[in-house]
């Protein structure tokens, strides 16, 4: 597909409860981001997948969160113990690989 697919759309957990989001990346895309976004404000970055290897892990926090990307499935955003702090919006982003030219 053309789109970056996330489910579920919304919705709403009790405190200490497990929560997981999916997320299928464009047909090609190699990378996939994971992105908080607190009150329409910046992004903070999660971690991120080159193909179903964590690439950047540098933003999750790992007592709580976890994510994977296993081939030929979707992506998916694991919350094991739900604190008010987490909620917010979550973005899920593909991209191509990164190819850079210097000349």
């Amino acid at each position: 597909g053309e789109e970056v697919i996330q489910t579920p759309r919304h919705f709403v957990k009790g405190k200490g409860q497990k929560a997981i989001l999916h997320c299928v990346p464009i047909t090609g895309h190699g990378y996939v981001f994971w992105y908080q976004q607190v009150l329409k404000k910046e992004f903070k970055f999660l971690i991120s997948f080159q193909n179903e290897n964590v690439f950047d892990e540098t933003g999750i926090p790992k007592k709580r969160f976890s994510a994977k990307c296993p081939q030929n499935s979707s992506c998916s955003l694991e919350i094991q113990a739900t604190e008010p702090r987490d909620s917010v919006v979550y973005f899920c982003a593909s991209s191509q690989s990164t190819v850079l030219h210097i000349s």
